[in-house]
């Protein structure tokens, strides 16, 4: 349910780093306490996002959410498949739901990021 491979936000976003990119949306978890998700409004692409900051928002059949940066970098990349399908999100968070990819600007941000395993213990704690 928590990808291994992931780093997680107390905010309940993902984040997958490659290289110096960085793939990120919200988990499952999120996602479910959402409920349907009907609109997503996404980073401006080639905007500078510091970590924590608000880049987008997730609006559901429950609730408006913010969406936060888990790590400081540039918007290389937006899923425009969610203006369409934002339920991509509700069906698939960790695949075809990804929200932006990111041009990591200071990798030791990651650091700060929780494991699968801390992550885990967070919502079930």
């Amino acid at each position: 349910m928590y990808p291994a491979e992931l780093k997680y936000t107390e905010e309940h976003e993902w984040v997958r780093v490659e290289g110096n990119k960085a793939r990120m949306g919200i988990t499952d978890f999120a996602q479910k306490e959402l409920g349907d998700v009907v609109f997503v409004e996404l980073p401006e692409l080639g905007s500078s996002i510091k970590a924590t900051e608000a880049l987008g928002v997730v609006e559901s059949v429950k609730a408006v959410s913010d969406i936060y940066a888990p790590l400081s970098g540039e918007v290389v990349k937006v899923n425009d498949k969610l203006e369409d399908s934002p339920e991509l999100i509700n069906e698939d968070p960790y695949g075809e739901g990804w929200i932006a990819e990111l041009e990591v600007e200071d990798p030791k941000e990651l650091e700060g990021l929780l494991t699968a395993e801390e992550y885990r213990a967070l919502i079930e704690g």
